[in-house]
């Protein structure tokens, strides 16, 4: 019988680039966070899929958790319909969410130990662009598993590296690479037996579109946001899921706790 290889070492976290700097840099550097931005439709989007998915309420009143809660617009727009908590491990993040979502609880703490929580503590977990800044992104999906009800919501977005235009990119220097924190991007493959192992049956898994242009030399770039763009914000407006992985920058995974692993 062949010997096996010696599992890889975990990725080293870059802790230094976390605070107020990771805010004003990489993709927040250019992304316009006001009133109709793309920013402000996507959180309004996941928003919407977290009141669709989650379990509705029963006897205990619904409670969310985000994990790496960034600036709190998500859950400010969340905490009327949650009991809601988010975690960040940067100080300033807290400080943000605290002041965008004064509802919900938030406190520093790394999202790859949910030892805080309680079994079965929360109806839904949300974990946007998360979980390829961890080192164990396994271990991380067993936490969540942990913390959820039965029947409850793991709902997450993560970067994508084999999309369809993305060989017409620089891969060091694009919406994915050129984050320094961006440690374990996976293939959609990967994350799905990831969900699958730790007890989780995927409901969705689709693109958010293909808006990281430009990516032809000659079109104008507001053109080709127009062009290529235009399905993401289909998709956002109409609050659906249809775009293929192949044609999403990121990946989307709804998924709910069945409580039936994989091997």
């Amino acid at each position: 019988m062949s010997e096996q290889p010696p599992p890889s070492p975990a990725p080293e976290v870059p802790y230094e680039e976390y605070g107020q700097h990771y805010f004003e840099n990489y993709n927040y550097a250019d992304r316009p966070l006001g009133r109709f931005s793309m920013y402000w439709f996507a959180r309004r989007y996941y928003a919407a899929l977290a009141r669709r998915y989650a379990p509705p309420p029963g006897a205990e009143p619904r409670a969310l958790l985000e994990m790496g809660c960034g600036l709190g617009h998500l859950i400010g727009l969340l905490q009327d319909d949650f009991a809601c908590t988010g975690i960040d491990l940067a100080e300033y993040a807290v400080e943000q969410t605290r002041r965008n979502a004064p509802r919900a609880q938030a406190f520093v703490h790394s999202a790859d130990d949910l030892s805080p929580f309680a079994d079965g503590q929360f109806s839904a977990v949300v974990a946007l662009h998360l979980v390829e800044h961890l080192p164990d992104p396994p271990d991380a999906i067993r936490q969540v598993a942990r913390v959820l009800r039965l029947g409850g919501l793991f709902l997450f977005a993560t970067p994508n590296p084999g999309y369809g235009l993305r060989r017409f990119k620089d891969p060091a220097s694009d919406a994915i690479g050129k984050d320094p924190t961006h440690i374990n991007c996976q293939p959609p493959a990967r994350w799905r037996a990831w969900a699958e192992a730790a007890g989780f049956r995927v409901l969705r898994h689709f693109g958010d579109g293909l808006w990281d242009v430009p990516y032809l030399p000659v079109l104008p770039r507001i053109v080709q946001f127009g062009l290529f763009g235009l399905p993401a914000l289909i998709q956002v407006m109409t609050r659906t899921t249809w775009i293929p992985l192949s044609q999403g920058v990121n990946q989307i995974v709804i998924a709910r706790k069945t409580g039936e692993r994989t091997p």
